[in-house]
């Protein structure tokens, strides 16, 4: 928006009643001031909460099976899929653990084949009345024990089998590896309380930031819910720690619904793309939550005054200061205010040095040297 600026000369009249003693007039003075026709326009604002940045998910890796870890299959810092082999543990002990519950597996197999041939034969002479009903359970209880111990066998070599699975420790997901504390022929075990690394789902990121509880019931009054103001709210720059502007926009994905009682907050998350992997887990920055504002009026700061909390511009009527109170928006830009009572389009007002001005002082257009000749 531009404003066109115009220039007056003020009069400054003494107000002061003269004594009775003859003293002489005190000159007048003369003082210029821009004055500006308001006009409507457009502005856009941003404002700047301070955020923290998150992967979509940070998974801390753990060993579920003791031994020392034999290979290191990663570095720091690599990108790895879900299910990439990132740590091998000392294989041997859980091969043998597994062909020896393979064979016992197989040897109880050997087991209910052979209880199955008793009972058949058993109730074959039982139908012919050779044997009694007591050889008759026997049988079907040497065959129960038979089929019970092939149970427990079967489990225990499904138990072999992951135990021997989880000596190549995976990714659960695609991600980026965090810092590897433990190197080749370290001893680990499943009852150690820090992992083995972190891999952190970054192609996304978390970035979470706080809003005040006014500025919260400002976002449902103005989209009038929350649920919309998620859905219909401009898309968010991030400010990182060095200053410069993230290339990638992000969205309000959700909005807490539980104000912080300590702080008067509530938190949101804001989610970005990360394709290159700039964004990092646990660094910091600022969220820039834009305010376009169209058809508004706007002058400088410098044309308002404030009088008991109250803000003021002078406008010219008729050749006359006049004071007026104006309503301006909370945000600005440090320059401008956004009036939103007070003004009217067409309105002319002192653009500048409104504090030194008092209501009724007349002003008249300033007379170049050549008008004066």
């Amino acid at each position: 928006m531009t404003f066109k600026i115009s220039y007056y000369s003020l009069v400054l009249a003494a107000t002061a009643l003269l004594s009775a003693c003859g003293e002489k007039t005190p000159e007048v003075k003369e003082g210029q001031y821009p004055t500006i026709v308001v006009q409507t326009g457009e502005k856009h604002l941003q404002t700047a909460y301070s955020a923290t940045i998150k992967g979509r998910q940070d998974i801390n890796i753990y060993a579920e099976v003791s031994g020392k870890i034999t290979d290191l299959k990663v570095n720091e810092g690599d990108v790895v899929k879900k299910g990439q082999v990132l740590f091998i543990i000392d294989q041997v002990p859980y091969a043998a653990a597994l062909r020896s519950a393979e064979a016992n597996y197989e040897a109880a197999k050997v087991g209910v084949a052979s209880a199955q041939l008793d009972y058949d034969s058993i109730q074959e002479l039982y139908d012919n009345g050779v044997v009694s009903q007591y050889e008759l359970q026997s049988s079907l209880n040497a065959l129960n024990t038979a089929k019970a111990t092939l149970a427990q066998a079967e489990a225990q070599k499904i138990e072999a089998a992951n135990n021997l699975s989880y000596t190549e420790v995976k990714s659960p997901s695609d991600g980026v590896v965090g810092t590897l504390p433990y190197r080749e022929g370290t001893l680990v075990s499943a009852s150690m309380s820090s992992p083995l690394t972190t891999v952190s789902d970054n192609s996304q990121m978390y970035v979470y930031f706080s809003i005040n509880e006014n500025q919260l019931l400002s976002l449902a009054r103005e989209y009038g819910t929350i649920d919309k103001a998620m859905k219909e709210m401009p898309d968010l720059e991030l400010r990182l720690s060095d200053g410069s502007i993230y290339e990638h926009t992000g969205r309000v994905a959700s909005i807490s619904g539980v104000i912080n009682e300590s702080t008067g907050t509530v938190s949101l998350r804001a989610e970005f793309p990360n394709p290159d992997r700039l964004l990092h887990s646990g660094a910091n920055g600022s969220v820039l939550l834009p305010d376009d504002y169209t058809n508004i009026i706007l002058i400088p700061q410098e044309a308002t005054f404030e009088l008991q909390d109250k803000t003021f511009v002078y406008k010219v009527v008729d050749g006359v200061t006049k004071s007026t109170e104006i309503v301006v928006a909370p945000k600005n830009d440090g320059r401008e205010y956004i009036v939103l009572e007070g003004l009217e389009p067409g309105d002319e007002i002192i653009s500048a040095g409104a504090g030194l001005l008092r209501n009724g002082m007349r002003v008249k257009p300033e007379i170049s040297d050549e008008n004066s000749k």
